[in-house]
């Protein structure tokens, strides 16, 4: 399957790209068991076309394509003339180019939510432009009967997204990780975003005629034949978006970049935007920020580090044990830990409180396990080599908090 990706070097083009180069090495797992769009196996062939390519790659990309991404436009021309030109101007050139082949492979169009024109988006060059590129795409299908995927797409994010061009995210981003001023003049204005990755999700989903259809009331899409690859809608869409306050981001940026000093990664369930714009927020750190000391609580018998904390779920740190030393001595009420060895032998001992009964682990980094520091247990471990250190991951079920440590001196073996 040949696929045409105009744009190719843009923000979303570059995501894309690189995702179906995946693809075609056969490293994505999620995609390669669906069928692709009139391809029943074999290989994956990516044209690349930009600003600086020729009209010579166009035409043979045109001639060969069996799917065409057009994801080529402008954004923020010097002069808003440019706007038609870059949007429409060029999308009539790719599809006079398709049609002069015969080509009627699957076309999709890269729109936005500006095209609507209500609101705040009335009147926009930008805004007309992209209308314009879709009524062009709408106009095509009708005359060619070729099926065109016509997406209005909100407020973009992800990584590789250029700072103070287009995107308020990239350009926070960029600024917090970099201690660059931001202005935000009203904190409670509310962005709806879209996630790079969902949108690339997206593209390989229309790629397997799976995409979905909607039809727009106002500027909310208003699904319908989700997935099915229908006729049924205009216009097809994301699902998956974020609508989130410009305070929002600002405060969970502020939160990712304290992280080094506070060691407490904020909430980041799987799907949400928090998780998104982290890693997003990490894309634009510069090389002096990847890497960050850690502090060492060093003493005669070896270390502690603290390494990373959450609030909810507690906090895993690195325990160095020399060579014949004994640590622990303590219980807990309600606060437990797991004790993982990957480096050393030792021996961790656990005897119940009030009791003389002692139940004993031996462990040692050729077999890495967890133990369980059990509630009202106490316990140690000990380091039982002559010459090798005892490296040992704990974690802990809570952060500790020194006003109320919740460990209390005691013996194992009394």
């Amino acid at each position: 399957m040949k696929i045409l990706v105009t744009g190719a070097r843009g923000f979303v083009g570059r995501n894309l790209v690189s995702q179906l180069h995946t693809i075609r090495d056969g490293k994505d797992r999620r995609v390669l068991t669906l069928p692709l769009v009139g391809e029943a196996g074999g290989g994956l062939e990516v044209f690349e076309y930009d600003i600086d390519s020729t009209p010579e790659e166009l035409d043979r990309y045109c001639a060969e394509a069996d799917f065409v991404f057009n994801l080529a436009g402008v954004n923020r021309p010097e002069n808003p003339e440019d706007f038609r030109k870059g949007n429409f101007g060029f999308a009539s050139t790719l599809l006079d180019t398709l049609k002069k082949h015969g080509n009627r492979c699957p076309v999709m169009l890269s729109s936005s939510i500006q095209a609507t024109l209500i609101g705040r988006y009335a009147g926009h060059p930008y805004g007309e432009s992209k209308k314009a590129g879709e009524e062009l795409f709408f106009e095509y299908a009708k005359e060619t009967g070729t099926k065109v995927l016509v997406y209005r797409f909100p407020n973009l994010f992800g990584k590789w997204c250029r700072p103070n061009y287009n995107s308020a995210v990239a350009t926070f981003c960029h600024n917090i990780a970099n201690d660059l001023p931001i202005q935000v003049n009203d904190p409670a204005v509310e962005l709806e975003l879209l996630y790079i990755d969902d949108l690339v999700d997206e593209m390989i989903a229309a790629l397997q005629g799976k995409e979905h259809h909607c039809d727009y009331d106002g500027i909310n899409p208003s699904p319908c034949g989700e997935g099915k690859g229908g006729a049924d809608g205009r216009y097809c869409y994301v699902p998956h978006t974020h609508k989130v306050t410009l305070g929002q981001i600002v405060d969970l940026l502020n939160q990712f970049k304290a992280q080094p000093q506070t060691l407490v990664i904020p909430e980041i369930p799987d799907g949400s935007f928090a998780k998104a714009l982290y890693s997003t927020y990490l894309s634009y750190l510069p090389k002096e920020k990847v890497a960050f000391p850690l502090k060492m609580n060093v003493d005669p018998r070896g270390s502690f580090t603290e390494l990373v904390k959450s609030t909810n779920v507690g906090q895993v740190s690195i325990n160095i044990s020399k060579p014949g030393i004994t640590k622990g001595e303590h219980w807990h009420n309600t606060k437990w830990e797991q004790f993982i060895v990957v480096k050393g032998h030792g021996l961790i001992q656990q005897r119940k409180l009030g009791t003389d009964e002692v139940i004993e682990f031996e462990v040692n980094g050729d077999k890495i396990e967890a133990v369980h520091m059990l509630p009202g247990y106490t316990h140690n471990i000990i380091n039982l080599s002559d010459t090798e250190e005892l490296v040992t991951v704990m974690y802990c079920n809570e952060c500790f908090d020194p006003n109320r440590p919740d460990t209390f001196f005691e013996k194992v073996n009394g």
